[in-house]
């Protein structure tokens, strides 16, 4: 994903990269909402955004039981997503392409955070 020479192991998590790439496709399309929504809608829907990979990197290197927890809090930021993709579809800022897209690319996260976190219940 980035070229370093120093590197951490939770960029190895594919569920990390989608989540990094989910959280630019949202700033990205925040550019062209109003400006009355910099405040609102544009600023809550990155934050929740990149909130998904934030989770994930912060509770990474710690017990599988607080890297559970972490990956909780990931799963409800995509969650959020959900809501504030709807809100702009409701509003007009986004297409049905662009709104479905998101739901897609959030699903996968959902099933992928999901999935690690039985994985780490499983052991």
């Amino acid at each position: 994903m980035f070229e370093s020479e120093y590197h951490f192991s939770f960029e190895n998590l594919l569920v990390y990269q989608k989540a990094m790439v989910f959280g630019e496709v949202v700033d990205k399309l925040v550019e062209s909402f109003p400006k009355k929504e910099m405040y609102r809608l544009s600023s809550q829907f990155c934050r929740a955004a990149d909130s998904i990979a934030a989770n994930i990197s912060e509770g990474s290197g710690s017990s599988d039981p607080n890297f559970n927890r972490y990956l909780k809090m990931a799963w409800d930021s995509s969650h959020e997503c959900v809501t504030w993709n709807s809100k702009a579809y409701l509003r007009k800022y986004i297409s049905h392409e662009e709104f479905e897209n998101n739901r897609k690319s959030l699903t996968e996260l959902g099933k992928m955070i999901s999935s690690l976190r039985r994985k780490l219940n499983s052991k």
